[in-house]
């Protein structure tokens, strides 16, 4: 119990320590950067982090495998798990950050046209948030692996470091005059030697010579076999967390995303510190579905879904509560009018989402990730489509309005989830190319 109270505390950590830090400095990068320049650095924050989830999408199958692998004392097939991940994420990561460096001077002219200078900062901000997206798919295995070992904190330490250091750095140097671009760079910098001590720390975990990325046959095959559905996923994780932002900042520019964006870090961590603090349900329940009753798995997942249900009341009454003050003043009276228009649909956007925390976990972990992927599919489809018709009706709102969609159709995985789970007989693990694990009871 308490190395999962721990794993949970790592998890919020992690998930918190970033946009608390966003959330504090807020204040002073408006004023010092201006409107304008904070909405491009909110876009290259968007596109970084669209890439790296995209790129990392096999990163629950890397969380699968290794899981298996290192409860059955395989050492040999969890390094080359590892190895191939890496290679799998460095191929991916090249891959996506060319194709966003291609569309850099496109997004930076919709998001930027009416300033020559904003033109430029804009355009030299997203190449290097290009560059990022593969640095942050690297680090992703490491995070990942120390996941499956269930050893939160190992990753977490460096990450947080990096991320919070990142965000103070911005503070100091705007206040001296300098504009996104520094900020970026100054990023790039930070998180390259953090991914570099992640590895230099995995590489001591794992006891290996060496990590070199190298495509092993068996640990690729399965890792495929998963991470393809789980990489369709991470595609429509893209869909609901990050294209309403860059949405708005190509349809309506930099100004108009900012008040947007500033009530979304407001309400994210209703579904954000669910999904980190129960994270450490996936890798516990892989680790064991395959030698446990239903009824003991049952158990398990009926109390981390009370624990779930439990803190979405609380934090989205809080959020909706105490929501328009906070937003008066954290950013001053004229930027919080104009976002109160759209806080109370993102509020209940974010609940939606987190209410399905528990039944995500435990479908992946129980090997069901075609079910998982197509309702996560259907739901960002069904987003985008209602975005689509109702921004030039409604504008901002209507963005705001079609995010619930998204949550609402992905509740549906609570579905089969109760089907699997009180069943008579004991479930097994579908065919997806991964081992059961075997654990002393």
């Amino acid at each position: 119990m308490r190395a999962h109270l721990s794993n949970a505390a790592y998890g919020v950590l992690d998930y918190a320590a970033y946009p608390v830090a966003m959330l504090a400095a807020a204040p002073a990068l408006l004023h010092h950067l201006g409107v304008a320049q904070y909405g491009v650095w909110v876009v290259c924050t968007a596109a970084v982090s669209t890439g790296a989830i995209i790129a990392a999408g096999f990163g629950d199958a890397n969380i699968q495998y290794v899981a298996s692998m290192n409860s059955l004392g395989n050492k040999d097939a969890t390094l080359h798990a590892v190895r191939s991940m890496l290679g799998i994420n460095l191929l991916l990561g090249c891959v996506f950050a060319l194709i966003s460096l291609a569309f850099v001077p496109l997004i930076s002219h919709h998001v930027a046209a009416l300033s020559g200078s904003l033109y430029q900062a804009c355009l030299w901000s997203l190449r290097i948030a290009s560059v990022l997206m593969l640095v942050r798919a690297i680090e992703s295995v490491c995070v990942s692996t120390q996941r499956a070992f269930e050893r939160y904190g190992e990753a977490v330490r460096i990450s947080i470091l990096v991320r919070v250091v990142t965000i103070a750095a911005a503070v100091v140097i705007t206040r001296y005059g300098y504009g996104v671009i520094s900020i970026m760079v100054f990023t790039f910098v930070l998180m390259t030697l953090g991914t570099l001590a992640q590895l230099v720390q995995l590489k001591r975990r794992l006891g290996a010579s060496s990590l070199w990325p190298a495509f092993d046959k068996q640990a690729t095959s399965a890792l495929f076999e998963f991470g393809i559905f789980s990489w369709f996923m991470a595609v429509s994780a893209v869909l609901f967390n990050q294209a309403d932002r860059l949405i708005l900042g190509v349809s309506l520019g930099a100004a108009t995303v900012t008040s947007y964006a500033l009530c979304v870090q407001l309400a994210q961590p209703i579904y954000g510190i669910a999904a980190a603090g129960l994270h450490f349900l996936f890798p516990y329940l892989a680790a064991r579905q395959a030698i446990s009753q239903p009824g003991a798995l049952r158990k398990n997942v009926l109390i981390a879904f009370a624990a779930n249900l439990a803190f979405i009341v609380a934090s989205t009454a809080a959020v909706l509560f105490f929501g328009r003050p906070l937003l008066n003043a954290w950013v001053g009276p004229a930027i919080a009018q104009s976002a109160s228009v759209v806080l109370a649909p993102i509020v209940w956007s974010f609940a939606l989402l987190g209410l399905g925390v528990t039944g995500y976990y435990s479908l992946l972990a129980l090997g069901h990730v075609r079910s998982v992927t197509w309702l996560n599919l259907l739901g960002g489809a069904a987003m985008l489509a209602l975005m689509a018709w109702l921004l030039p009706r409604t504008g901002i709102r209507g963005v705001a309005i079609a995010r619930l969609v998204y949550g609402l159709i992905t509740l549906l995985m609570y579905f089969p989830l109760i089907r699997i789970l009180f069943r008579a007989s004991k479930t097994s693990l579908p065919a997806t190319g991964l081992h059961p694990v075997c654990e002393d009871l």
